[in-house]
């Protein structure tokens, strides 16, 4: 019995101590009001954008929650509303799958929407599910359209100068690999979707890298952040129904709740002094290295010359 107990107790200071030192997430202690200023989220409507979202409007911000779905993005707006007392929080539909999609939203917003001063590219996806398109889905998703959408907005971010892009991306970006020859060819099954997906975050990494250079001098700033390991639909959506009930109490011991996936990305969108390290990549709020894949300049500007292409602004 004494050494069940000892071996009970051992367990759950284990637990305690990879729980606060790898899983709980540091508080964002950033700027506090916002009033005056405009965001915009992508994929608001739940997990870690929801909770971003949230702490914006908490801070006095006008808040626009770009989401696929109008029913739950006018909920969740709804919510956010309620909890954050903040009536400026508003839903725009945004279908990053869709180019015209995107510029639909760009336009939309453009036409009624005079500031822009934080811009954070949050939605992604993990899986293509049951979607068969011609085209990658996920690096879509995850890269060409977020890498449009800035480059229609641009302007006014430049106009509302000094503001910030964050591109939230993963430490999955370490395994990534960038095909240039075949960036855009269809992803089909489990592997290759694990590999579209680290491909996709090392785009992201890539893109905040030469969005700054791109945008050196402008006073428009851009980071690439690490959530860290967050309990949300992500983890959950593409896993088979009946191993779900197995793997919910197991995330919610080892992963961070979607409140702590958004402090790196509000880190990164409200900390003050930052503007030096524009087009680095941050995690836990603190600056990390990345691998030399993810630092190569000239597979950066490769990417921005193939991301153009593939969202229509070039030949």
């Amino acid at each position: 019995m004494e050494a069940l107990l000892l071996g009970v107790g051992l367990l759950l200071g284990a637990y305690v101590l990879v729980y606060y030192n790898l899983v709980k997430a540091p508080p964002c202690g950033c700027i506090g009001n916002l009033r005056g200023r405009t965001a915009v989220v992508t994929g608001a409507n739940s997990g870690i954008g929801k909770m971003t979202a949230l702490e914006l409007a908490r801070r006095g911000a006008r808040v626009v929650l770009a989401c696929r779905s109008r029913e739950r993005g006018e909920a969740a707006a709804f919510d956010l509303r309620q909890e954050s007392g903040n009536n400026e929080v508003i839903f725009m539909a945004l279908d990053l799958a869709s180019l015209a999609s995107v510029r639909a939203f760009a336009a939309a917003f453009l036409s009624s929407e005079p500031r822009l001063d934080i811009l954070i590219h949050n939605a992604g996806i993990s899986s293509c599910g049951r979607t068969r398109e011609t085209f990658n889905l996920l690096l879509r998703v995850n890269h060409i359209g977020p890498f449009l959408l800035t480059h229609l907005l641009l302007p006014r971010l430049k106009t509302c100068a000094p503001s910030r892009v964050v591109v939230v991306s993963s430490a999955a970006h370490r395994r990534g690999h960038l095909d240039f020859k075949h960036l855009d060819r269809p992803v089909v099954g489990w592997q290759q979707e694990l590999r579209a997906y680290a491909d996709s975050k090392l785009a992201n990494v890539l893109f905040a890298r030469e969005l700054a250079t791109q945008l050196a001098g402008t006073g428009v700033t851009c980071y690439a952040a690490h959530p860290g390991p967050v309990n949300s639909e992500l983890f959950l959506r593409h896993v088979p129904g009946w191993l779900r009930p197995i793997l919910r109490p197991l995330a919610w011991l080892v992963l961070r709740a979607p409140r702590g996936g958004a402090q790196t990305p509000l880190y990164c969108a409200l900390q003050e002094g930052i503007e030096p390290l524009s087009g680095r990549y941050f995690a836990n709020c603190h600056v990390e290295e990345v691998p030399p894949a993810a630092r190569d300049d000239r597979a950066a500007h490769r990417l921005w010359e193939a991301s153009k292409r593939l969202a229509g602004l070039g030949p």
